[in-house]
């Protein structure tokens, strides 16, 4: 019989453990400090027996590390999604670099720069799905670029964007769905095409 401890997680358990730390800071239970090095230890953990010690000393925890031992083991999301996280780093991407069709950006305190202006080979259409507690998340697209927003829910956060929703230009068009909890998110076309269309 397999060790309930073995199982493996999910992404779903790993974000039902980082907000009750989350929760934890805001009730003044832990310091920022010990929310990084814990988020830190969360989000490498791969069985339930290594995302409980984070949590052991903290009310509620009984309710996340259950959960996790009944998972069904395997990805969430499809194993095509592309997964960038960062507790309170940075995770930047600019350049030429493969941009997937599917990813989720997950970030606690840090940030996502995803510059997507200078990728030779873009998917048509790039599903994102977000997560943010107190981070920031950036994507930049190139010209004609276009982005629907729309599904993404937050409380105390900020949703921004500055191009089209609807597709029509000669760029991608973005799909975005998830949560901003306290962080931001801001989709905006690249200021190198508007600084070179100002200097000619």
């Amino acid at each position: 019989m397999t060790d309930p401890g073995e199982i493996r997680i999910s992404d779903a358990d790993r974000e039902a453990a980082a907000k009750r730390l989350h929760d934890a800071l805001a009730e003044g239970r832990i310091t920022v400090t010990e929310l990084e090095e814990r988020l830190d230890a969360v989000y490498a953990a791969r069985t339930a027996r290594e995302l409980r010690p984070p949590l052991a000393d903290l009310p509620g925890s009984d309710l996340i590390a259950p959960q996790a031992s009944s998972a069904p083991a395997g990805p969430v999301g499809g194993a095509d999604r592309v997964h960038l996280r960062t507790g309170a780093g940075t995770v930047k991407r600019s350049g030429d670099w493969q941009v997937p069709a599917a990813m989720k950006l997950t970030t606690s305190m840090g940030t996502i720069h995803l510059d997507l202006s200078e990728v030779r080979r873009v998917p048509p259409r790039i599903d994102i799905e977000v997560s943010t507690g107190m981070g920031e998340i950036v994507i930049v697209l190139p010209d004609g670029g276009s982005a629907d927003v729309d599904a993404v829910s937050g409380s105390w956060g900020e949703v921004r964007t500055k191009v089209p929703s609807t597709p029509g230009g000669s760029g991608p068009h973005i799909v975005v769905h998830g949560k901003v909890g306290m962080g931001s998110l801001t989709v905006r076309g690249s200021r190198k095409g508007w600084w070179k269309a100002v200097m000619g």
